[in-house]
């Protein structure tokens, strides 16, 4: 999907990757590679190979083919691939907004936003979830109803590290495996499989936009989603957690008239556009 600013300027087009993922998913040749890397025993082993000295060698190419902008980030000499991964950024690279009715994004990423109702349908990692097939919650395909959906689809350039929206506490978090079959019976015009990412869920009991469900969507194949906190209370701007190598989505469910999300973000979504923020950036308020 192509890419706004807050500005209304468009910086990103479109490559060729989605061309590449139809193939791979649409032919029987890629789902049957595909159904080998996501195996538990080689995604361990893909896991353990860029956690290794070795792994090193992948960076500087990765960083070259990205136009990674490395000035941002804290100079060091990094361990590994997941090492350099999950970099970290120099103090005053982000400025979080700490007015209490000012809802932040947690993380950088590319926003799109979608009204929650009986025939909602949400593209998340080239998969298709409703809100109950998200959570595995049919408890929360009702609870949210009527609420906002806020999609935050981070790509390879951005800060991998997300914070907490708000003060409050939360729950513990709830992992959810990732699997591939066949058949799809959510979609009705992608690929002819049925693929979810892993995700975690938990839910943030937020002092000043309710019962929030944020979700961490990660990858099929060696993506980890690593959460610091089980039930604990929160501070808006604290990290929450990172993803190491995968890709890496993050899913904010919010209840029915709990939130307006700015009207840039759900206008760009609107006219196929998402739209790029930073980690403490406003992206709507309080009601």
């Amino acid at each position: 999907m192509n890419c706004k600013n807050r500005e209304g300027k468009i910086v990103f087009k479109d490559n060729g990757q989605d061309d590449f993922l139809k193939k791979l998913y649409g032919s029987e040749l890629g789902r049957a590679a595909l159904g080998v890397m996501v195996k538990p025993g080689v995604s361990r082993f893909a896991g353990w190979l860029l956690d290794t000295k070795l792994s090193t060698i992948l960076i500087k190419p990765f960083i070259k083919s990205n136009n990674i902008d490395m000035t941002d980030y804290v100079d060091t000499e990094f361990k590994s691939y997941n090492d350099f991964f999950v970099r970290n950024l120099k103090t005053g690279k982000r400025f979080i907004n700490y007015d209490k009715d000012v809802l932040i994004s947690p993380s950088d990423g590319r926003v799109s936003v979608y009204d929650i109702d009986d025939n909602s349908v949400f593209k998340i990692k080239d998969s298709y979830y409703t809100v109950e097939s998200l959570t595995k919650s049919k408890k929360a395909g009702e609870y949210y109803k009527g609420g906002k959906c806020v999609i935050i689809r981070l790509c390879v350039d951005n800060y991998h590290r997300y914070c907490y929206i708000d003060d409050g506490y939360k729950s513990k978090n709830k992992f959810i495996q990732g699997v591939l079959h066949t058949v799809n019976p959510i979609a009705c015009e992608h690929y002819d499989i049925y693929k979810e990412n892993s995700r975690e869920c938990s839910i943030l009991y937020t002092n000043n936009f309710g019962k929030v469900m944020q979700i961490e969507v990660g990858a099929l194949m060696v993506g980890r989603i690593i959460n610091y906190d089980q039930v604990s209370c929160i501070k808006k701007g604290v990290e929450k957690g990172r993803f190491e190598f995968g890709g890496s989505t993050i899913v904010l469910l919010f209840e029915k008239d709990s939130v307006d999300i700015d009207a840039d973000l759900i206008k760009n979504t609107e006219d196929g556009f998402e739209t790029a923020v930073k980690m403490g950036e406003r992206i709507g308020l309080s009601k």
